[in-house]
């Protein structure tokens, strides 16, 4: 996949704020608690989750596709790039949208930060 591949129709893009306050702001959350950990750390807040879903809106206009796959729900693609963050920080994070079969939109999925190597 081409390094300038980007997300399709990105300007439409759906991002739920109730995962965001759910899922990726929810220190308890089973899966996205360490993800929570992450965020949080960043300077996003629970009380404020349309923050994040802004900074994942852009992240998805200024991340690279790094990969995509085609699911029985719909085509995958896993974006790669840095994330503006509260305090200040950019670090590298991945989100994962989905265009769920017959729509044309892309919906965010989830998003995690990316370990980078020294």
């Amino acid at each position: 996949m081409s390094e300038a591949a980007r997300l399709p129709n990105v300007e439409r893009a759906i991002v739920d704020v109730g995962k965001i306050s759910g899922y990726l702001l929810d220190a308890s959350h089973p899966d996205g608690g360490p993800k929570a950990a992450f965020f949080l750390r960043a300077g996003f807040k629970l009380s404020e989750p349309e923050r994040l879903a802004a900074a994942l809106r852009t992240h998805a206009l200024t991340a690279a596709v790094t990969a995509t796959s085609t699911t029985a729900h719909g085509v995958k693609f896993i974006l790669r790039g840095k994330l503006a963050t509260p305090s200040g920080r950019t670090p590298v994070v991945q989100s994962v949208w989905i265009v769920d079969v017959g729509q044309d939109v892309p919906r965010l999925v989830t998003a995690y930060p990316v370990q980078e190597r020294t």
